[in-house]
């Protein structure tokens, strides 16, 4: 299968595009490589670099695709709340143009990245795929919005596509060749993992007075590479003919910031000293995921749901990428 990967040269996309290209399909990234990194795409695949709003270059980059996977987007929840704007229209206006490109080439079948941040904070525990969607902050709300333009799509022109919605992604690729290099870093594992790279032996957490046992955020953590065969999965089910769904992907257990600290010193050998700073604005207490339905549609389950190993993994990535 001949697939377009929007965003392919992320830390996300890139692992992707390294699965589906071991699975012998054929990949076109399309990325700005604002976020991504050139280095960082299989030299196996094509790269064209441009935005999914210039509508002459991604009708350039649709040329004999069958699918699209659209992972390209701006991802920070701080940031989100502070430039909602430029969120939603580089989460939802321009993925619109690559929308009308598809229709117009008659490429019906599309994965996309969402977020667990569409339900905001949960009433029930896990979530599952049917629970409200109240967003908390605006990154999840431009989400949440492009969903509704794929449920426009389905009546309007007949698009398939599967919604993998996706909770806290943490690892590498176990070789430490692939992972997570964003600049700045929001992430807590790769925070952490960085702090103790640079020496640093003190780590703030953000909000320590959360309705958690601890007082600190609750998140479930999938490793990357389960999230890219999710994916691969994802396209494969719609290649052969498979409905249109959305799947929570998740590991059914969550782990609160003050245990993500102990277990990176446990991993990398060296203490942590925490100091508890002030929430983060949009951020929910609990998100912890029911992935039953990603099981039941697409024959997928985490292979890799230790937080130590996913630590182990980003560990081995931090030190080759500081080296």
């Amino acid at each position: 299968m001949r697939v377009l990967v929007t965003g392919g040269a992320g830390y996300i996309g890139a692992i992707t595009v390294r699965t589906l290209l071991d699975a012998g399909h054929d990949v076109v990234v399309l990325d700005t490589l604002e976020k991504g990194h050139r280095e960082a795409v299989d030299p196996r695949a094509t790269l064209i670099v441009g935005d999914v709003g210039d509508r002459e270059v991604v009708r350039a980059a649709l040329r004999g695709i069958d699918a699209v996977m659209h992972l390209a987007g701006y991802i920070e929840v701080a940031e989100s709340q502070e430039h909602p704007a430029k969120y939603f229209d580089n989460n939802v206006t321009r993925p619109l143009v690559m929308l009308a490109e598809m229709a117009e080439q008659g490429v019906g079948a599309l994965v996309f990245s969402s977020t667990a941040a569409v339900y905001g904070e949960p009433e029930r525990v896990p979530i599952a795929e049917d629970a409200r969607t109240v967003p908390v902050n605006a990154y999840g709300d431009s989400k949440l919005r492009f969903e509704h333009e794929l449920d426009l799509a389905v009546g309007s022109w007949g698009l398939r596509s599967v919604r993998l919605r996706y909770f806290n992604v943490a690892g590498a690729w176990p070789d430490g060749s692939l992972g997570e290099a964003h600049d700045p870093e929001t992430h807590i594992i790769p925070r952490i993992l960085g702090a103790i790279a640079g020496g640093r032996r003190e780590f703030e957490v953000y909000g320590s007075d959360y309705p958690t046992p601890d007082g600190t955020c609750v998140r479930d953590y999938i490793h990357v590479c389960d999230l890219a065969r999710a994916h691969r999965l994802a396209l494969e089910h719609l290649h052969a003919g498979g409905v249109g769904a959305v799947c929570n992907l998740g590991n059914g257990r969550g782990f609160s910031n003050l245990e993500v600290v102990r277990a990176c010193a446990e991993a990398t050998g060296v203490p942590v000293e925490v100091v508890l700073g002030p929430r983060r604005a949009g951020d929910p207490a609990v998100l912890v995921a029911s992935a039953d339905r990603a099981l039941e549609v697409l024959g997928w389950q985490p292979e890799r749901s230790d937080i130590g190993e996913m630590i182990a993994d980003a560990w081995r990535w931090c030190q080759s990428s500081v080296q």
